[in-house]
């Protein structure tokens, strides 16, 4: 029974920890939350994608986005998980290769001053570096969330929060504290 104990007490320590480096980027994370307020008050959208966990964690900012985080006295906000299609994501991988799969949306959905938010536990998926590639191209604001190097989403992003673990559920847990925060902070300005 200790192991199991020792597993538990283990992993929670090892994410509370994270989180409070996290608070470190606290200036970058309310920057992030700004470029999403800033693109939704001018007519803008939200474009998001990740893969696995990152995937859920899209769709369920997606959601918050659209529906409510706190509030119901407020109106939906325009953001798209770009994972959730399974026809859209299917067809691209069969016809383009699965590198594909965000690109395209990106180059069908994406305008001008638009914010793409990227999330990537190694900053290297390659679907979502190549979104952010024609992302950037498009004009549009690129926000990714990452693990610790970054990775190649880095050099291409206005803003990187980097979850300084190279720990994947670790990682993905501070990232849906991170987008959490978020979600409120934009909220509070609708």
């Amino acid at each position: 029974m200790k192991l199991k104990t020792d597993t538990i007490t283990g992993r929670i320590d090892e994410t509370i920890d994270v989180l409070q480096l996290v608070k470190n980027q606290s200036d970058l994370i309310e920057h992030a939350a700004n470029l999403i307020i800033n693109a939704f008050k001018a007519g803008k959208k939200l474009l998001i994608c990740g893969n696995g966990g990152s995937a859920a964690d899209s769709q369920h900012i997606a959601a918050e986005m659209v529906g409510k985080f706190y509030r119901i006295d407020r109106p939906a906000l325009p953001a798209i998980a770009l994972n959730v299609n399974t026809s859209i994501i299917t067809a691209i991988g069969n016809d383009f290769g699965y590198d594909k799969t965000f690109v395209r949306q990106v180059e069908a959905l994406g305008q001008k001053d638009d914010v793409f938010f990227s999330i990537s536990t190694s900053g290297n998926s390659v679907n979502a570096v190549e979104a952010a590639i024609l992302a950037r191209q498009k004009g549009m604001k690129v926000i990714s969330l990452t693990g610790d190097s970054g990775g190649k989403l880095k050099d291409l992003s206005d803003i990187t929060l980097m979850v300084p673990s190279n720990n994947t559920p670790v990682i993905q847990n501070a990232h849906i504290t991170i987008s959490h925060i978020i979600c409120e902070l934009v909220e509070n300005e609708f």
